[in-house]
């Protein structure tokens, strides 16, 4: 954000993390069909790490030498490329490194704890226990960022330069993955040995030869997700907050970045801030926690967009008055982080909780593979094509700033179709989930007949 600003995340999300994010699909659809849930867990998590430890050993001290110089670009890029649109681009291929890293970050993001932990998650937790429990995965999560944050706000940011906090961040992240890796072994193990659960021979069937699954192109996976309205509307809750929280987000650190322009200033101030949505998310889910148990799934599924359209119109209205003073831009940036502070917090708390929840009833491979196309993909489509309109809008308006009303606009439009998606699939869900009882309980009946 402080070398390229924060209107290149709208590009870099359309023509970076987007056809990235499309490739993992395709690579991890062939990859589900081939390995065990084990080995598919490990495929997938390790060359990240790898990555995050390549680009702090060779890639970025080099990158004097990487990185072609910014007034080289504009000088092969067309048109005006000082100023609006074309002027994100041209920083952007000055600093494609971080470019690179930014989109692999994204990538991870999704795959880490979307993708990865909720799969797992709905292996072994069944749906009278899902309420109980996913609600507190969700607050344990918490306190990652909470450290994460306090670790670059004291440590990290602390650096004489950004190399050596590179260098620090790195060493954290390499942790966290030995750490992962170590931990999902020793469940997996654990499962194995007390609850009979053999995760790492699934892709084995009773003869112990290997299942042959359904092989799936990648239009295919597409089409399978578009035959079911179930998955669709899903895919509407994931793509409903990718939209809505990329409009306001960018904005947002477009503030953030005026009033610290210090990278390692920036970095301070968002460590803090992610210590905070980390405390706040542990906090708000013990109220989580009841939402979901008492007031059911619907509640708990349209309480983030609710909330996220409740405190917006404060931020939106800030900026639409004006920012010509240093007061005035304070008072933005501080209504902007509460809003992000709390809709990341009920994203936490209680969105992912039930949007986990919903994928429950499915069958194997709809929870494999539709869920991999809607956690990643799907939420890429959705911040992706949030990007591809504020990136129109800047070229039309010059900045991000500048279009706020057509952003506000949209923003609200995209949360009235979120909830009414939401009120419509708790209905299915509710359905699937007696629907699935009632099989459980025939078959039970069945086995004690024979």
């Amino acid at each position: 954000v402080t070398q390229c600003g924060a209107e290149a995340i709208a590009f870099l999300k359309i023509y970076g993390v987007l056809p990235a994010a499309t490739a993992f699909i395709a690579l991890y659809s062939k990859m589900s069909d081939v390995f065990s849930k084990t080995t598919l867990f490990y495929a997938t998590c390790v060359p990240f790490f790898v990555f995050f430890a390549l680009f702090d050993m060779l890639i970025y001290p080099n990158v004097n030498r990487l990185h072609p110089s910014l007034a080289a670009v504009q000088a092969i890029l067309p048109g005006n490329s000082q100023t609006g649109g074309m002027a994100v681009l041209a920083n952007i291929v000055s600093h494609w490194t971080s470019a690179l890293f930014y989109i692999v970050s994204e990538i991870y993001s999704s795959v880490s704890v979307g993708l990865l932990f909720w799969q797992f998650a709905n292996d072994v937790v069944p749906v009278d226990q899902a309420k109980r429990f996913y609600p507190l995965f969700s607050q344990m999560s918490g306190l990652a960022p909470v450290l994460a944050g306090q670790y670059v706000v004291r440590f990290a940011s602390k650096a004489t330069d950004f190399s050596s906090s590179m260098h620090r961040l790195t060493a954290a992240v390499t942790f966290a993955g030995i750490m992962i890796c170590f931990f999902y072994n020793a469940s997996v193990k654990y499962i194995a040995k007390n609850e009979g659960v053999q995760l790492s021979a699934s892709a084995v069937d009773g003869d112990g030869k290997k299942k042959k699954k359904p092989k799936m192109s990648m239009m295919e996976s597409i089409k399978f997700l578009a035959s079911s309205q179930y998955l669709r509307l899903i895919a509407a809750l994931v793509l409903g907050y990718g939209l809505s929280i990329n409009f306001t987000e960018v904005m947002w650190k477009s503030l953030v970045k005026k009033q610290y322009p210090n990278p390692l200033d920036y970095q301070r101030f968002m460590g803090n801030f992610s210590s905070a949505v980390g405390l706040s998310t542990c906090i708000v889910i013990l109220f989580g926690v009841h939402v979901i148990r008492i007031l059911g799934w619907r509640i708990g599924a349209i309480a983030t967009p609710a909330i996220m359209a409740i405190l917006a119109a404060p931020f939106f209205s800030c900026i639409l008055l004006g920012l010509d003073s240093p007061t005035r831009l304070h008072i933005a940036v501080i209504l902007g982080t509460i809003q992000s502070l709390l809709s990341k917090t009920s994203k936490y708390a209680l969105f992912d909780p039930t949007t986990q929840m919903a994928y429950i009833p499915l069958d194997p491979d709809s929870k494999v593979k539709g869920k991999a196309a809607i956690d990643v993909l799907g939420s890429r489509i959705g911040k992706s094509g949030g990007s591809l309109i504020q990136q129109v809008l800047v070229f039309a308006f010059g900045n991000i700033i500048s279009a706020a009303p057509v952003v506000a606009v949209i923003f609200y439009s995209v949360l009235f179709a979120w909830i009414s998606a939401a009120n419509k699939l708790s209905s299915l869900f509710v359905a699937q989930t007696e629907m699935g009882k009632a099989n459980q309980q025939m078959e039970k009946e069945k086995a004690k007949a024979e």
